[in-house]
């Protein structure tokens, strides 16, 4: 379904949870959606089902949720799945459409060192599941360069392998980002793969017609989710990304990925 039916059925539909994702941190419940005769299976993530972060003490995971989809579609990113903030069976939630993945082709994994496959990018050395010598790789996809940016607009401290899908019909979307669009630099991510090269075109057009959007009703919207502190600072990571027009590296600061890093 096109994006305006997918947010017509998440914010209408009637929700029916059939499962919980039990490995993430969070409430993460399964549900099928139906208005209108259309069903569809979505993500609902309660309100009250969050555990509390110290780091990020203002508005919620879901609002954050909500805010990163909305910065995705305003600039035509088409990055995170449609997502809404409404009443669910536990409560107010986000709910987001769900994914259906090719899972036999991932985008991001870890291989020994001599098995990166054409196409893939080293990014890390790491250590596989046997404590034996790897590489953590991904893709070289036009999305994921485009994912890559974006995480660094929205500030995704959070930003795993497994929460990179590659859908059935080839699109590739990113999910769970409820700790992102915080003020300070917190950027952990398994994308570095670009790191201190170009933005390319097909990355630099959606930033630059984000930076307008922010401007206008897309920064009122976000603050209905976000502070105003944390508004603004989207707009000056997207200002400091554009004038620079390369991809950042990672500052020493902090830890560069997530751990664990799916």
């Amino acid at each position: 379904m096109d994006t305006a039916a997918a947010i017509e059925l998440l914010t209408h539909g009637r929700i029916e949870v059939e499962g919980r994702l039990v490995d993430a941190s969070n409430a993460t419940l399964f549900c099928k959606i139906s208005h209108n005769g259309v069903d569809a299976q979505c993500v609902y993530k309660p309100v009250r089902g969050e555990r509390p972060l110290w780091d990020f003490p203002d508005g919620t995971l879901a609002g954050r949720e909500v805010a990163t989809y909305l910065i995705s579609a305003a600039g035509g990113l088409d990055v995170v799945p449609p997502t809404v903030l409404r009443p669910g069976p536990f409560g107010s939630g986000m709910v987001q459409l769900w994914v259906d993945t090719r899972e036999e082709d991932e985008l991001v994994d870890i291989v020994g060192l001599d098995d990166v496959k054409p196409g893939w990018i080293p990014v890390f050395h790491a250590h596989d599941r046997f404590g034996d010598p790897a590489v953590l790789v991904h893709a070289d996809h036009p999305r994921i360069a485009l994912m890559s940016a974006f995480d660094v607009v929205v500030n995704n401290a959070d930003r795993k392998g497994g929460h990179v899908l590659h859908a059935l019909d080839g699109s590739v979307h990113g999910v769970d980002h409820g700790i992102c669009l915080h003020v300070e630099p917190k950027l952990r991510t398994v994308l570095w793969g670009w790191a201190r090269e170009p933005l390319p075109d097909h990355v630099l057009e959606p930033l630059r017609r984000l930076r307008s959007e922010l401007d206008g009703p897309l920064g009122e919207t976000l603050h209905d989710h976000l502070t105003r502190a944390e508004v603004r600072a989207v707009g000056e990571r997207l200002d400091k990304l554009l004038a620079a027009g390369v991809y950042p590296e990672p500052s020493g600061d902090w830890p560069a990925i997530p751990w664990p890093a799916f």
